[in-house]
This record gives structure tokens, C-alpha cells and sequence, in this order.
């Protein structure tokens, strides 16, 4: 039979003229409009043998090759959580049939559901899946034109010396020392939770980071500094493995109910693990560090992510700009200002 049904919904099942056997979703419970896209995709496949028709592929096809050919992405499992929110609204549907509007209206829906930042998610992906379609598979012949939502710059949100303090007194001791550690060193949550001793050299005080564990996919050379270290001496010891424990196990997960509990006694509001980073990257740049240095301490692909912190660079700005003043200071300014207050006293 050409139409079987799974639950509620109706999938289709033929052999097509080449001997090909097609199976997919319906992605409907309406058995009329199940038997409408199995009529339409069985002409189709006749075309294409037939006639020699560039066959009608669907958006399930291509979802299921996008995420074959980016296995290596960093963002690989969140491409996969996107798409089966997408899967329900385009599943079944031919390529070359999507187009602006039915594009629009999933992102207006995620909108509502969420955010417009979270709907560019996934209008971006649903773009970078019919580009390569278009352009790199050749199985369609143009690209819907996809407008992104405008997005509010975000601030950076970054503690004080002050409220750090205030906040490892309420934290426990194993996560006092992966605050510490993560304050020290600027790594990500899942850097600092899954370090490992194999990834660490005491002797050069420097630990990396695998390529495959960055997210933008470069190796990156840590340095520790003095506070780094001693957070590291602590942890000798009770695992063979994994650098930080908890009773004895490796930690999985550092946003915890007692991550958030100590916030909340802290009166830290609005402040999230990954915040630890953004105070380590405005530290350093308080401090005068430059720009480029701290993109490569901080393992960022490009140099846009690190233009957040620039403008927190107050003590090196003031050095650069006083360059102007020493030009000036090699010209005649001084006696043009002796002479203008010379003038000015004659005038009483």
C-alpha cells in the first residue's frame, strides 16, 4: 500500500520508475492531503525518469545531508535541536516550493514563542541550508530571499573585585575553584568543567584546549597565572582523569542550583556562568590589554567578538591619545598660549 499510517500520521511508500523506493512523512493526519503529495511526488519521480526533470528533492533531504556534511561544527547538536522545532513546518515539502513567505511565517511564530534573537537562529539556518541546496548541491535553482530580525546590542555583563569576593563566600568550595580558575584564565563552562590533567603542563604553567573542544573549532594555549595555579595544586590528586571533582566524581555541569542559590544570597542579578568570561575579558581590558592579545588569550575567531570590550580599554586609550598631545607639544602651542594670555592682560 502507497499510504500507511503511524499514530495520528500519514507516511508515504512507493517504487518509483528507476526502482528507487521513496518512504517519508506526510507530515499530515489528513489522509486526502497525504494522497495529494503522494500523487505529486510519484509524477515527480515519472519526470524525472521519464523526462530527465531534476529530481523534486524535500527539505527533509536536505536537513538530513546538511547535518551529515557539519558533524564538525561546534554548533552541530544545536543545529539538530533547531531543526526538529523547524521538522513539523516544512517536513514533506519540496525545495523549490519554499519560499519568502512560508519562510517568514516560521519566524514570525518563533518569534512569538521566544525572541526575535532566537527566531534569526533559525531563519539563519533554514538559509544556510538552501544556500547550499542552490549552490553547492545544485538540486534547486535559486535562493528565497531570507530578512533577519534587528537585534538589540546587548551589554556586557561583568562583575566587580568586590562582588567576586561576595560571591565565592556563599559558593562551595569545589565551585569557589572553578570561579577561580574560570576568572583566571577566561575559558568557557565546558572548558573549565571537562579540563583534563592530559591537557595540563604545571612545570610551563600552561594548559591548551583541543581544537575540537573551541568553539571556533583553533587550539588554544592557556596561560596560568599565580591564582590558577593554586586552584590547580588543590585539585592534585582526587581524580586520575578529569581536574575537577565533586565527592570524588568528575563535575558535569557547573550551572547548578548551588550556582544560582549563591547568586541569589550574593544579590548578583541578571549574571549567568558565562558572564565569568565576559568579567575576565573587561578586567584585562581595564587594565590596558590590547585588543589583539586578548583575542588570542580568549581563543575568538574574529576580531568583532573582542569589540565589546573596547571601550572598557580607558587606561590604554588615554595613553594613545596623549600621542597627540606630545605632536602638539613639539610645535609652537606653549607660545601661542603665552602670547594669548599676554594679550588678554592688556585688555584690564
Amino acid at each position: 500500500m502507497s499510504l500507511k499510517k503511524r499514530g495520528n500520521t500519514w507516511y508515504i511508500d512507493f517504487v518509483a520508475p528507476s526502482g528507487e523506493r521513496v518512504r517519508c512523512s506526510a507530515g499530515t493526519t489528513d489522509k486526502t492531503q497525504a494522497q495529494e503529495l503522494h500523487d505529486k511526488l510519484k509524477a515527480e519521480s515519472w519526470r524525472v525518469d521519464k523526462l530527465g526533470e531534476k529530481p523534486a528533492y524535500t527539505w527533509d533531504d536536505a536537513a538530513y545531508k546538511f547535518l551529515m556534511e557539519t558533524t564538525h561544527k561546534a554548533t552541530h547538536k544545536d543545529d539538530k535541536s533547531r531543526l526538529r522545532w523547524i521538522q513539523p513546518y516544512l517536513t514533506g515539502k519540496v525545495l523549490r516550493d519554499i519560499d519568502r513567505e512560508m519562510i517568514s511565517r516560521i519566524g514570525e511564530i518563533k518569534a512569538k514563542q521566544s525572541s526575535p534573537a532566537t527566531a534569526n537562529r533559525i531563519l539563519a539556518l533554514i538559509r544556510s541550508i538552501i544556500r547550499r541546496a542552490a549552490l553547492e548541491w545544485e538540486w534547486i535553482e535559486k535562493v528565497p530571499r531570507i530578512r533577519l530580525y534587528k537585534e538589540a546590542k546587548r551589554r556586557v555583563r561583568w562583575l566587580t573585585p568586590e562582588q567576586v569576593k561576595t560571591l565565592l563566600v556563599e559558593l562551595p568550595p569545589h565551585q569557589q575553584d572553578m570561579v577561580l580558575f574560570a576568572l583566571s584564565t577566561g575559558l568557557r563552562q565546558s572548558n573549565v568543567v571537562q579540563l583534563e590533567w592530559s591537557q595540563v603542563d604545571m612545570n610551563r604553567r600552561v594548559a591548551w584546549i583541543h581544537p575540537d573542544q573551541a568553539k571556533a573549532r583553533k587550539a588554544i594555549l592557556v596561560p596560568l597565572n599565580s591564582v590558577a595555579m593554586g586552584v590547580l595544586t588543590r585539585q592534585v590528586g582526587k581524580h586520575p582523569e578529569r581536574v575537577f571533582t565533586y565527592h570524588g566524581k568528575p563535575v558535569a555541569w557547573a550551572n547548578t542550583k548551588a550556582w544560582t542559590g549563591a547568586l541569589k544570597r550574593a544579590g548578583i542579578e541578571n549574571f549567568r556562568w558565562h558572564d565569568l568570561r565576559h568579567t575576565w575579558a573587561s578586567w584585562l581590558a581595564q587594565q590596558g590589554t590590547p585588543l589583539n592579545v586578548l583575542q588570542e588569550l580568549g581563543g575568538w575567531e574574529s576580531e568583532s567578538m573582542v569589540r565589546r570590550y573596547a571601550h572598557l580599554s580607558q587606561p590604554v586609550l588615554i595613553e594613545h591619545s596623549e600621542l597627540a598631545a606630545t605632536m602638539l607639544n613639539g610645535t609652537n602651542m606653549a607660545q601661542l598660549e603665552e602670547k594669548k594670555v599676554s594679550d588678554n592682560s592688556l585688555t584690564f
